[in-house]
């Protein structure tokens, strides 16, 4: 599946914070940056935590990477590439995300580092 959903518009989304959607099944955790506007979209799925909390973890930078700290046992994953920090083979899937007409898109196509 390679086209663009319509999951939120702009405007619903807070700078520095994550928002979790529901699109097509899959729980996809939404962010906007402040630093740079950029905007992110991983799965919520923490599988450190085994739990659905990657949208309430804290967004920040760890030597200039993007990340969201896990709410639950605070480990940092890049919001680019997926990649857990602390544990180098740990990754969530990260999926296309773009600004269109005022509203928030997505594509369900996974990228995963390494694949």
């Amino acid at each position: 599946m390679n086209q663009w959903i319509t999951v939120c518009g702009e405007n619903d989304l807070f700078l520095d914070a994550g928002v979790c959607a529901l699109v097509n099944g899959h729980q996809i955790a939404l962010f906007l940056c402040g630093h740079n506007n950029s905007l992110y979209a991983i799965n919520n799925y923490d599988p450190i935590g085994k739990a659905n909390v990657l949208s309430r973890g804290i967004v920040g930078s760890l030597n200039g990477t993007v990340v969201v700290a896990s709410p639950l046992y605070k480990q940092h994953f890049c919001l680019e590439s997926g990649q857990c920090v602390e544990r180098a083979e740990t990754l969530v899937p990260t999926y296309p995300v773009r600004r269109y007409n005022g509203n928030v898109q997505v594509q369900l196509v996974v990228s995963l580092l390494g694949k």
